[in-house]
């Protein structure tokens, strides 16, 4: 089985925990997916199995929208509603959806965010979570992210000393949602956190295309999972590509630096571009950085020694 399989992941999982059971019941060694969701995050997880885990950094989308809640009353230490209480301030004022909707403006474009201690990031080697297991809190990175779109989906609840609203939002790769639930908090003057997040889309891949995990076992059951597996070819159907014939084939599957295809002459370097044949992507090409007449393959997705 060769393709992608698109998850709607639980609550209480880690992703790696939900590509463990995946392998388990398709039982197949490779299988990856294309990018963390937290334990207490739901929804959309786009999940590699066979060949397409080659694929997998193509497969990433560069925009992903999220349904959550943000409380007000008090932050943790992992900005979401697993972790423990940081800072506490009761919220003894009334907030408008006017003043909401002006926080929303104000975070919507290119913003600044440091990544929360208790995430994947890497510094001097180490992931960022291994240093607040141990009680730290170092210095990390900056970054620049994206919000596209920053919507109130709800009314504004009070519920005893805290303030709670629902909210949708469109990012770029990389952005953490909880960070920015502890930025809305910020500029509303409180202490906040992300108390409920689901991913309704990543890229092209939206929730009511995914399967729950109960769903991939009885597809499994019933022998009609490949079904349901989203092919390599549709997967990197964003990706220019070119028709090759049986000759130009061979040479593919071994990995071979080719000329420039007439088609594609104003590729640029670094631009990925797939190869196929008979309707199937054999590998991913680029142009030569050192030698722009020719392309080179970044990735052989069918090779002879596979076939043999």
């Amino acid at each position: 089985m060769d393709g992608i399989l698109l998850l709607n992941k639980p609550k209480g999982m880690t992703s790696h925990d939900c590509v463990f059971k995946v392998r388990k019941l398709v039982k197949m060694k490779k299988v990856g997916h294309t990018g963390t969701l937290d334990p207490d995050v739901s929804g959309v997880l786009p999940i590699c199995l066979g060949r397409a885990t080659k694929i997998v950094e193509y497969v990433t989308a560069a925009n992903k929208t999220y349904e959550g809640e943000v409380t007000l009353g008090f932050s943790t230490t992992t900005e979401d509603s697993s972790g423990e209480k940081v800072d506490e301030k009761r919220v003894d004022k009334e907030i408008t959806i006017n003043e909401v909707s002006n926080v929303f403006r104000a975070l919507t474009g290119e913003i600044i965010q440091t990544p929360p201690m208790y995430s994947a990031v890497k510094v001097n080697g180490k992931r960022l979570y291994e240093y607040a297991r141990q009680g730290m809190v170092i210095e990390r990175p900056s970054r620049k992210i994206t919000i596209h779109k920053l919507e109130l989906l709800s009314e504004i609840q009070k519920e005893n000393d805290t303030l709670s609203f629902r909210f949708r939002v469109t990012c770029s790769k990389g952005t953490y949602v909880r960070t920015l639930a502890v930025q809305i908090g910020e500029k509303l003057g409180y202490p906040s956190h992300m108390s409920d997040l689901k991913r309704t889309t990543s890229g092209d891949f939206t929730l009511d295309q995914c399967l729950t995990l109960e769903e991939v076992e009885n597809s499994v059951q019933n022998g009609t999972i490949e079904n349901h597996l989203l092919s390599i070819e549709d997967a990197l159907s964003h990706l220019r590509k070119v028709i090759i014939n049986d000759k130009v084939a061979e040479k593919v599957k071994n990995g071979a630096v080719l000329p420039v295809p007439r088609e594609l002459s104003n590729i640029q370097v670094g631009e990925p571009f797939t190869t196929q044949y008979m309707g199937e992507i054999l590998a991913i090409y680029q142009r030569h950085p050192d030698k722009p007449q020719l392309i080179k393959p970044i990735k052989v997705l069918v090779n002879n020694q596979e076939l043999k």
